[in-house]
């Protein structure tokens, strides 16, 4: 190949990547301008639908206090189905305590893990149960999602004092809880992740409605007996 052709493709080359370069800057630089755009817009989206859930379990009259950020992050693996810090939202109504709406996990969807907020009142009944996301099976699984069935209406009012251990299963294991048709697992592990979640609300009752305790509190640092 002559010098002057090595030298034509060497500038095409040069020419075609220095495009390249200024496409992809211009590309991420229209994603970052839009995000920065929409980021208010999309926080103040997910905080309106988060409250709007918060307030279908514990409604706005029965507190006073500022619900979204009255809150605390606690850590309890076992009871709360995750390593990572769990929020709670605290209702209070001229500050005594009203309820709080925790948000554990159960890791062992059928298809992954399924997030939840479940409703506690003070005095250890259930408000009621969403799920938040998760990727059970159309049709089947995702029964547990209160906009696909009424499923989760049968938690409010039921409590440890009035619903025994051995009851908080699903009726093909001898529980009290109807499962879906054609589908055990996912109400199976949604019973579960409540049930945990209430007895981490037993065994911690006082210390979550304390006004004094920080932002994190790692409850699972405490020796259970």
């Amino acid at each position: 190949m002559a010098m002057t052709d090595r030298s034509n493709l060497f500038r095409s080359m040069t020419r075609s990547g220095l495009s390249l370069f200024m496409f992809a800057v211009l590309g991420v630089g229209v994603v970052t301008f839009f995000h920065v755009l929409t980021a208010d817009r999309i926080e103040r989206n997910e905080r309106a639908y988060m409250m709007r859930s918060l307030n279908e379990l514990i409604p706005a009259s029965a507190y006073d206090n500022d619900f979204f950020t009255d809150t605390i992050n606690v850590v309890d693996t076992e009871l709360l189905g995750s390593d990572q810090a769990v929020a709670i939202f605290r209702a209070r109504r001229q500050r005594q305590p009203v309820g709080l709406i925790i948000s554990p996990q159960a890791p062992n969807g059928y298809n992954g893990v399924i997030r939840l907020l479940i409703g506690i009142y003070a005095d250890g009944s259930l408000a009621g149960v969403r799920v938040v996301s998760h990727r059970e099976t159309p049709g089947l699984g995702d029964g547990i999602d209160q906009q696909r069935s009424d499923w989760v209406e049968q938690f409010p009012g039921l409590s440890l004092a009035n619903t025994p251990a051995i009851t908080w299963q699903v009726k093909k294991d001898g529980g009290r809880f109807d499962q879906l048709t054609g589908a055990t697992i996912s109400p199976r592990v949604v019973v579960q992740a409540v049930h945990r979640a209430m007895l981490y609300f037993e065994r911690h009752r006082d210390h979550l409605f304390d006004s004094t305790t920080g932002d994190t509190y790692l409850f699972e640092a405490e020796k259970r007996p």
